[in-house]
């Protein structure tokens, strides 16, 4: 049997799905500052750390599950848990509780935080701007994963150019260095707020796991186990990036919107404001709205992929209006949860979420996930792979049916 030849993962197909996963986390991650403010800058120093890692969990976990899910050619994130748990198939409703609660929370914030944009920098009234960014987030879920693909990449590309333009100004326009700042901090605090950095960074990693269903959907462009890595080290390098400068403008500005009543609440902007850079402010707008617009999407959408397969869609033939369906659904119960406010959300929702996601989603991956995964790709090739010259159809390693593969 001739060699079965690997074929390479263009550089832009990988690009857009690691960018599925850097716009989902950039709304709340690190666009508003509030959770990287929550999560990291009270650590100190420590809080850098624990922003890297917490973005090499996450990357880890979504490599290895979108090679689960590819390799075995899965069709739902149900068949991909009961996979990973098999033979304790049952324990796959862990995730589904963690993944319902996170949607309502994530998308509440998601819309809520972008109408509050939209009214303060444009007047708008705040219950117009929540049907306006409703809407528009409906739109975008309707059309399946090409367009969330698509959307992404180029709302990835924009996030990324003005997040970064921002963070700089930002540190460069604060009082003191950023070396001056991290090293008062080690002075003070040591190595003392290691344990909870290394937890933050789990329990960040954990609630960020709810976009999963959306990246293996999204992620079945990738054919090999080589594209999927490919794919997640591009995510990880942006992703990273972007989350350590907010956090290095932030610690180098935290005197000042910690001081302001309701900074805390998106920072960033308070920052932007107390630098005076009008057009600055004007740009941070455009980036947060983007941000948020896309974490909805991109969050929206794997719940959409779950239930519009229900049986009681079944005599809807419209693919499009069985989606509509279900987002409306879940865009006004989310609207509902966000009256709570955003710090609370992120604070008690997100972290509490972020326990279950380190126990039912990051371990898992990454201990048996990368098990499995190894143990079937030795005498399986991935389900999705185009078939070459050197290997036909005929070839003596058969793929295997999701049922008989779990095993595995």
């Amino acid at each position: 049997m001739k060699k079965r030849s690997i074929p390479k993962t263009p550089f832009f197909a990988a690009f857009s799905v690691g960018a599925v996963l850097f716009s989902a986390h950039a709304g709340g991650g690190f666009a508003t500052g509030n959770q990287a403010n929550t999560y990291y800058v009270g650590l100190g120093w420590a809080g850098v750390v624990s922003a890297i890692v917490a973005m090499l969990l996450l990357t880890l976990t979504m490599r290895q599950a979108m090679v689960m899910y590819n390799s075995r050619g899965l069709t739902s994130y149900k068949q991909l848990f009961e996979t990973l748990y098999h033979p304790f198939d049952k324990i796959e409703w862990l995730f589904e509780v963690f993944f319902y609660i996170m949607v309502l929370m994530a998308v509440a914030a998601a819309i809520s935080g972008a109408a509050s944009a939209l009214q303060g920098y444009f007047g708008m009234n705040y219950y117009l701007g929540v049907v306006a960014v409703g809407v528009l987030v409906l739109m975008l879920t309707i059309f399946g994963a090409g367009i969330v693909r698509a959307a992404s990449t180029y709302m990835g590309i924009a996030i990324l150019i003005t997040a970064i333009s921002i963070y700089a100004i930002g540190i460069f326009k604060s009082g003191s260095s950023i070396s001056s700042v991290l090293a008062a901090d080690f002075q003070t605090t040591g190595f003392g707020n290691i344990p909870k950095a290394v937890l933050n960074a789990f329990t960040y990693a954990g609630f960020q796991c709810v976009t999963l269903p959306t990246m293996v959907a999204c992620g079945t462009t990738m054919k090999n186990r080589e594209g999927c890595a490919k794919a997640m080290w591009i995510s990880f390098v942006m992703n990273t990036v972007a989350l350590v400068l907010s956090v290095f403008m932030l610690l180098s500005w935290q005197s000042v919107y910690t001081a302001v009543e309701g900074g805390t609440t998106i920072p960033t902007l308070t920052v932007c404001n107390a630098m005076g850079i009008h057009a600055l402010t004007v740009i941070y707008g455009v980036c947060l709205l983007l941000c948020l617009i896309s974490t909805g999407v991109t969050t929206i959408f794997g719940f959409v992929a779950r239930f519009e397969k229900l049986s009681m869609f079944s005599r809807i033939q419209s693919a499009p209006i069985r989606s509509a369906i279900v987002s409306a659904f879940i865009i006004i119960l989310s609207m509902t949860i966000s009256m709570a406010g955003l710090s609370n959300i992120i604070k008690y929702g997100y972290g509490y979420c972020g326990y279950l996601g380190i126990a039912v989603v990051v371990i898992p991956f990454l201990t048996v996930g990368v098990y499995k995964n190894r143990k079937y790709l030795k005498n399986h090739a991935f389900a999705n792979a185009a078939e070459t010259e050197e290997e036909p159809a005929s070839r003596a390693r058969t793929i295997r049916p999701v049922a008989a593969a779990q095993g595995d």
